[in-house]
């Protein structure tokens, strides 16, 4: 009895650290995961869905996405967040959201002549639940427009409710086109976070 007592006591004391660093590495955890050490590319976080001539480009700006890559280029996106951060601010107290999700979004036609585009079709499926923007901040002066010559980009700021959980399975769809691709390139981050943390740990 005393010793299945102390091999009790041994595999707690054993099992305490671990799940200490289980935790410490949580996928939303900003705090262990420091910038600047990533090497992606934002084509790496990027789900693309292709509609008629347009190619729709969506990246999560979340933190814990977007520390993944490259000092650059989460240089870039983090900054891009920051530039409507008033604008977002207004709105979380307009609607007593205690937070958002923001993506930057892209259109890019591809084909000749003249594309148009409704912005608010795109579609977010997070956890069997449909989201649309509650807010759509342009980037280019040209967005308003909702149209597109060709090989032009117009780009904005979506913000989405902050249900919509960048560490799980999602769906993205523009007007009748689908893509499920953020589930593998999740994958991606999740493997890029770890290696930051492995680099970061080697760091006297």
């Amino acid at each position: 009895m005393r010793h299945a007592w102390l091999n009790s006591v041994l595999l707690l004391a054993l099992a305490a650290p671990v799940a200490r660093a289980q935790q410490a590495a949580a996928p939303g955890d900003t705090a262990a995961l420091p910038a600047g050490f990533g090497s992606l590319r934002q084509d790496d976080i990027a789900v693309r869905v292709q509609f008629n001539a347009l190619q729709v480009r969506v990246l999560p700006l979340d933190e814990s996405v977007i520390r993944t890559l490259s000092p650059d280029s989460y240089r870039a996106l983090h900054e891009l967040g920051l530039s409507k951060k008033a604008q977002v601010d207004g709105l979380l107290r307009r609607t007593g959201m205690p937070g958002a999700s923001l993506w930057y979004v892209q259109f890019f036609n591809q084909e000749q002549g003249e594309a148009r585009f409704s912005p608010l079709e795109l579609v977010i499926t997070s956890a069997g639940r449909d989201f649309r923007a509650l807010e759509v901040f342009a980037l280019t002066p040209g967005f308003g427009e909702q149209r597109l010559r060709q090989r032009e980009v117009q780009a904005a700021l979506y913000v989405f409710d902050p249900a919509v959980d960048v560490n799980q399975p999602l769906e993205v769809a523009f007007e009748t086109q689908r893509s499920m691709a953020w589930e593998s390139l999740l994958k991606r981050v999740e493997q890029e976070r770890a290696r930051i943390r492995s680099r970061t740990a080697a760091k006297p």
